[in-house]
């Protein structure tokens, strides 16, 4: 590009041009007018390389192995971990019956609800074990059949008329300390579906339980120097092995995950919006700076040398959460975006030719270690739902 400016000028110097030399001359713009422009459209290409084909490719790999796979996990369908595989298979499923009408995830998350009698999990209380229901409100909106969501509306009726006093502590060891949302995982668990329900049934009790109980866990495990979430108290005082804070990287996956679900439903005009807004784009700013360069974010946010290897859930969770961001407007596409390809490529290169999700860190409260085929069924729900993002991005 440097050499054409002179040329340029050195052409238009002349004063009186035979008209050999205007036809020279419009030729040689026309020229250079081409290769400008193809150069530009080969960076805006290089800048997004996210191709639709490719990536509904991807997803339908990871949704088909994981459903050939899927054994209940722990003889249960109603456990958090299937609670967040089928929120991504549902996010799935409705882009793959509006994309080409295919009903197949659709009919398989069905049968499962049915199975259950579209019943939350068993504890009254406990977070994890109404992550399920998020899928069975979404299956009643989709079916246009309210009665699939009696079942958790009685069991939000029944906490929200009765409201645990347990201490959010969990140094404080009693019976009670997980009938409240005092881990951070339960922000993605729990308040989706309060929010969820609010909107089905127009009940604000739902909403105001939500954003009561939401600001109580935040005032206690969110770190508003380094905009990050503890797991829960007990890592107040527990630092890595670098001497710095303890920040699991899935457990902030599950926070930001959360966000992302309760601002794709939050109205606008909602005065609490704003709050959650703004957590929203402070963890991503301090998220993004934390990405790795292989593109993963690991076990250990702080502390990665101590935990080298990838981790899925970790990036599937935070590159899902900050891909919405950018298709929704709330984070700076031009920031944002190299740090949404680069998680992405990570996730795809953990895919096996079959189609299994690798790197998935085990069930646990902490950073641990991981090796490649390591794989567990919230690792494919985060990659389902990051996928659908990737394909509305690939779309603008």
């Amino acid at each position: 590009m440097y050499f054409v400016k002179p040329r340029i000028m050195f052409i238009f110097a002349r004063k009186k041009p035979s008209t050999s030399n205007l036809f020279a001359m419009k030729n040689v713009r026309i020229i250079w007018l081409f290769i400008i422009v193809s150069l530009f459209c080969g960076r805006l290409k290089a800048e997004t390389p996210v191709q639709k084909d490719s990536v509904i490719a991807m997803m339908k790999r990871v949704a088909v192995w994981q459903i050939n796979h899927y054994d209940q996990h722990h003889s249960t369908d109603t456990n958090w971990e299937n609670g967040v595989l089928f929120v991504g298979m549902n996010h799935w499923a409705a882009l793959a019956k509006t994309l080409w009408g295919d009903k197949t995830y659709y009919e398989w998350l069905w049968k499962i609800g049915q199975r259950n009698q579209w019943q939350p999990g068993g504890r009254m209380y406990h977070a994890d074990d109404v992550a399920v229901a998020q899928t069975w409100l979404a299956l009643s909106q989709a079916y246009g059949d309210e009665s699939l969501y009696y079942p958790t509306m009685a069991r939000l009726d029944f906490v929200t008329s009765h409201p645990s006093k347990a201490q959010l502590d969990l140094r404080k060891q009693q019976k009670d300390n997980f009938d409240r949302w005092s881990w951070c995982d339960a922000l993605f668990m729990a308040p989706p579906v309060y929010l969820k329900l609010y909107l089905l049934t127009g009940q604000k009790k739902y909403l105001t339980f939500m954003n009561h109980e939401y600001k109580a866990t935040t005032n206690l495990l969110y770190d508003r120097e380094e905009h990050l979430f503890f797991r829960d108290a007990r890592y107040f005082d527990k630092p890595e092995s670098n001497g710095k804070k303890t920040f699991w990287g899935r457990g902030n996956g599950w926070v930001m995950a959360g966000l992302a679900e309760i601002l794709k439903m939050m109205p606008t005009k909602s005065k609490q919006r704003k709050c959650y807004v703004r957590l929203f784009q402070e963890m991503s700013s301090r998220l993004k700076d934390l990405q790795q360069s292989d593109g993963f974010w690991h076990a250990s946010l702080l502390d990665p040398l101590s935990y080298p290897s990838p981790e899925t859930s970790s990036t599937g969770l935070i590159t899902y959460a900050l891909a919405f961001g950018v298709n929704a407007g709330l984070l700076v596409r031009a920031d944002y975006l190299p740090t949404v390809i680069r998680g992405w490529q990570a996730m795809c290169s953990a895919v096996f030719p079959d189609g299994k999700l690798g790197y998935v860190q085990p069930i646990g409260a902490d950073p641990q270690k991981v090796t490649r085929d390591r794989t567990e069924v919230y690792g494919p729900g985060a990659f389902l739902a990051l996928g659908c993002e990737m394909y509305r991005l690939s779309e603008k």
